[in-house]
């Protein structure tokens, strides 16, 4: 992937917040619009610069059909075009592809990627059918009935990580056993008073639903579930006979992300430490039989690995999408990569599942895990609605 960078700081995140809790009421676009007007006042990024924008959004909102063009007007880019993205969980990983593609080829100088979403009162959507028996239409409710049924593997999100867990022969004891260390690792993310959250963490302004008045701010993730291995001992599978509890699976969650591509002069010139270097390497996809979701990532993570040149011996760190724990143990098992040693500081196992926004999280903690490391190649893979999943590989430099 030939020149396309990140700019060190050059990207965001809110915190994320649980289903029906404190951003329940507001929408994701203008939400993050309100966020993403701070973070270019406060990193100093010319407006005019950007001239490409990627909006990343799976769940339906007012106004949302406008999708890009409203957020990028909200953000003062009124002339800045680009498209509107769903990909379920793979939406982050996309829109930074999308992205990269374009600045790698010319036909983008800077592009603003911000991705949000907001699970909370999913919207419920009638489709009018007049030639269904007495003209009745069908009626869906967009989060609930999707994550019950994939319409084409007959099965729900929870039988994938179920399907995957008999295959691998994983056991609940084991699920258990992950979910505990992440929680332990997301633990280090706030030590310090939540220290290395705060290195690109931004508060998300709080109202009412018309954004009249703001009331207060969203400063940290809410939501987030005390985990003890005796209370995860105590919890009873959802599926009978299955593996996964409600513990050992991620929650619902509301948030909004963000992050600029560019060229690596630009990336430099926007960078809060000139010396730091963030390149996108290579992307992967792949989409594995149906009803097994949780064994995506890796394939996809093995793919985008080959694109960049690189083996999985040559990564310093690892990050996943991990709705279910079952998805990690997959991955160290088809790749080899420990365990133990990946989704430091956190994952969206414990701090939730947004959609749109929840791997570009991932992606900026990676980075800055590098960062702290002192460089290095990081990974991230995640999977996606219908049994695919989506791989970034990059890297941190730091130049004396």
């Amino acid at each position: 992937m030939a020149n396309a960078f990140i700019p060190y700081g050059g990207y965001w995140s809110t915190p994320f917040a649980k289903w029906q809790g404190a951003l329940a009421n507001l929408n994701s676009i203008r939400l993050a619009a309100a966020v993403g007007n701070r973070f270019l006042e406060d990193k100093h990024v010319p407006r005019e610069e950007i001239d490409l924008g990627i909006l990343g959004i799976t769940n339906p909102q007012p106004g949302s059909f406008y999708g890009l063009p409203w957020l990028t007007g909200l953000l003062g880019l009124e002339n800045v075009p680009g498209p509107t993205v769903q990909q379920a969980c793979a939406t982050s990983a996309r829109a930074l592809q999308m992205a990269a593609a374009e600045v790698g080829q010319g036909s983008a100088g800077c592009a603003l990627i911000v991705c949000a979403d907001r699970m909370s009162n999913g919207p419920v959507v009638y489709y009018p059918d007049a030639s269904a028996p007495g003209g009745n239409g069908v009626t869906e409710r967009w989060t609930l009935d999707n994550f019950g049924h994939d319409p084409y593997a007959k099965n729900a999100m929870i039988d994938t990580a179920e399907n995957a867990s008999a295959r691998l022969g994983v056991t609940m004891a084991e699920l258990n056993e992950v979910t505990l260390a992440r929680y332990a690792q997301y633990q280090a993310a706030l030590a310090d008073d939540r220290a290395f959250q705060r290195r690109y963490m931004l508060e998300a302004p709080l109202s009412d639903s018309g954004f009249r008045r703001q009331t207060g701010t969203l400063a940290a993730d809410e939501g987030i579930f005390p985990t003890t291995a005796e209370g995860l001992a105590k919890l009873k599978p959802v599926k009978p006979d299955g593996t996964h509890s409600f513990g050992t699976q991620t929650h619902p969650a509301d948030g909004n992300a963000g992050m600029i591509v560019t060229t690596r002069e630009r990336a430099r010139a926007l960078s809060t430490d000139a010396k730091i270097e963030v390149e996108l390497l290579g992307f992967g996809q792949a989409r594995v039989e149906k009803g097994y979701m949780p064994l995506a990532p890796a394939p996809a993570a093995q793919v985008a690995l080959k694109r960049a040149g690189l083996g999985i011996k040559d990564v310093d760190a690892v990050k996943t999408h991990n709705p279910f724990a079952a998805n990690d143990i997959a991955f160290a098992r088809e790749t080899g990569f420990p365990l133990e040693k990946m989704n430091n500081f956190g994952c969206s196992l414990i701090w939730g599942h947004p959609q749109g926004p929840t791997g570009l999280r991932s992606i900026i903690e990676l980075i800055e895990e590098l960062v702290l490391r002192g460089g290095g190649v990081g990974l991230f893979s995640g999977c996606a609605a219908g049994d695919s999943g989506m791989a970034v590989v990059l890297r941190v430099s730091s130049k004396k």
